[in-house]
């Protein structure tokens, strides 16, 4: 694709602005110079970026595609550049830190207090990776530390501490037929509409094979961003049962009017483990996956 790192600023900036006027300031570049690039960069991609409506530009679907990537790129250039400054300056001293299969974190207050009783001069990054992989954002040193618990190819590449191993759960509303039984089984998932992460797109290469019991043939699978409170709404609304781990779906019965039901006459569980990188850490990395693995080996790690 014949675009740089200029096409992708101005990208960003006239989404952000509504106006080449206003993106230009931004940019501090003229308004005519930044509308005739904007003008080559779409005679280069064959297709327009904007639709007019009214006095503003507004991204179209080419341009809403395009400007993912540009706001990936950018901000990992603007990642890199901070980092490089700390590394210049001395001041290396962050842990970054992912979690798989979640975006919900009522367990972590606790790690960062007691790790930032112990290493008051380190910062904590939570970290967002690429189609929810973090072993491999591992190995290219994009992250530190992970919480993992999909299987990788990749794997026996990285240092894995044992944590725990948790139950996945149907989740319900608290009226739904499935909440006063003690257990489903295969059939009972035939004809239901899921909700699920789109981890679990059957289209994806590669895809997760979904968490139901062997048999089952639901109705429709509606796929959404690994975002825990959206799957969460959509299931308190009505919109389908969902699947998920019992320690990310506990802290939300109450407040959303949920059940959970176990899946299976035996429990199927899942380990989640803690992933680093192989070889000796700095000592405030230790220190924060020893807080890591005390919370999450604890008994009450659901707790907020």
């Amino acid at each position: 694709m014949d675009v740089d790192l200029r096409d992708l600023e101005l990208l960003e900036a006239t989404a952000e602005a509504g106006s080449l006027t206003a993106a230009a300031e931004r940019l501090f570049v003229s308004q005519p110079a930044l509308s005739q690039r904007l003008t080559r960069m779409e005679g280069r991609l064959g297709m327009p970026l904007f639709d007019r409506k009214g006095r503003r530009l507004v991204p179209n679907a080419a341009g809403r595609r395009l400007l993912v990537a540009a706001r990936q790129v950018l901000g990992e250039l603007e990642s890199a550049s901070r980092d490089l400054r700390e590394i210049r300056d001395g001041r290396d001293r962050r842990v970054r830190f992912a979690a798989q299969c979640s975006t919900t974190f009522p367990w972590l207050p606790p790690v960062l207090r007691a790790f930032r009783a112990r290493e008051p001069d380190t910062e904590v990054r939570i970290e967002t990776v690429p189609d929810d992989a973090p072993i491999p954002a591992l190995l290219a040193d994009r992250i530190d530390v992970a919480l993992v618990t999909k299987p990788d190819l990749q794997m026996d590449r990285v240092s894995l501490t044992t944590l725990f191993d948790d139950e996945m759960m149907a989740v319900v509303p608290a009226g739904h037929p499935w909440s006063s039984r003690e257990h489903l089984t295969a059939r009972d998932f035939d004809g239901a509409d899921l909700v699920l992460y789109d981890f679990y797109d059957q289209k994806r290469i590669p895809s997760m094979p979904l968490p139901l019991p062997p048999g089952a043939r639901p109705a429709r699978i509606t796929t959404m961003p690994v975002v825990t409170d959206l799957v969460v709404e959509m299931v308190a609304g009505g919109q389908g049962v969902t699947v998920l781990p019992n320690w990310v779906a506990a802290p939300y019965v109450d407040s959303h009017g949920l059940a959970l039901v176990r899946i299976g006459a035996q429990p199927l569980t899942r380990t989640w483990y803690c992933a680093t990188r192989t070889g000796p850490r700095p000592a405030h990395l230790d220190v924060f996956v020893e807080e890591l693995i005390t919370r999450l080996k604890s008994p009450d790690r659901h707790s907020r």
